[in-house]
């Protein structure tokens, strides 16, 4: 991927010298973080309070600031190229949303070392990179590229920039209102077809991310051999459902290069239908 000399988003949130304790994580800390995030999305309630009560943290967290602390060449490099794919995603999705009559409010990313606080609790960087509703903005630790490469085979600057787009993706489903329409209509329905839209959720960030790439590609003409593959190898990878796995990467795919789908899924093309599809036509 063609990323140097290009520009840097200004909404990058440096916290890599901060060392965050207290607040530890229990035994199922994803789920009590989606408790939170329910809670706070449709019961007005502190998702740290929630995180609290149910053991997701001893204590309050508290964060210490390294004066001391110096990133080497190589994180450097890594922090810029993340500025540099944010930067790329306001540039793609600032416009689409003026053609749909609406304001982008461009997302924080925040890079953290080990563990953070965020609006939605306290995280581990075990956890991978997440988007924040409560606080608009995506986390991540720079070590999740070396666990992309090592951990989940999916190596490359283009896999990397792909969990970006996909991070900025949820963004913008929270932004269109579908993340809250999901989760309301997640209340009323068992955990199977609750799972389903969960799944379906996760599906429409890939698109979104195939978004960001066939327009920064149009644009910038940022690809080269094999970064197509590498995306697709680290949506197949992450997707931590069956269905997911086998679908995830089908959407991006379709948007950025459709010579390389010779079949359509089903899962995408019958039930993967976003109820705002007018408000999507840009896709």
């Amino acid at each position: 991927m063609k990323w140097r000399n290009r520009r840097v988003s200004k909404n990058i949130e440096d916290r890599r010298n901060q060392t965050t304790r207290g607040g530890r994580a229990a035994k199922g800390s994803i789920g009590t973080i989606v408790v939170a995030l329910a809670a706070m999305y449709f019961l007005g309630v502190d998702p740290q309070l929630v995180m609290s009560l149910l053991g997701g943290s001893s204590s309050p967290a508290t964060t210490q600031t390294d004066p001391n602390y110096r990133p080497s060449a190589e994180q450097q490099k890594l922090a810029q190229f993340t500025g540099v794919v944010l930067a790329d995603t306001e540039d793609t999705w600032n416009p689409l949303f003026q053609q749909m009559g609406k304001r982008y409010q461009e997302p924080k990313l925040v890079l953290f070392t080990d563990a953070v606080r965020s609006a939605c609790g306290h995280a581990q960087a075990a956890m991978g990179p997440f988007y924040c509703p409560g606080d608009n903005k995506i986390y991540i630790d720079l070590g999740f590229y070396q666990q992309l490469k090592n951990r989940h085979n999916a190596p490359g600057d283009f896999a990397q920039a792909y969990v970006i787009a996909h991070e900025v993706g949820h963004h913008v489903q929270n932004l269109l209102g579908t993340s809250g329409q999901v989760h309301k209509a997640q209340r009323s329905m068992s955990k199977e077809k609750g799972n389903q839209l969960s799944v379906m959720l996760e599906l429409q960030a890939d698109c979104f991310s195939g978004v960001w790439a066939h327009h920064t590609q149009r644009a910038k003409q940022v690809l080269e051999q094999g970064d197509i593959e590498e995306a697709l190898t680290a949506a197949s990878a992450i997707g931590d459902d069956r269905l997911q796995k086998q679908a995830k990467g089908l959407c991006f795919t379709r948007i950025i290069h459709p010579r390389h789908i010779t079949a359509t899924s089903s899962l995408v093309q019958n039930r993967f239908q976003p109820r705002n599809r007018r408000k999507l036509q840009y896709l």
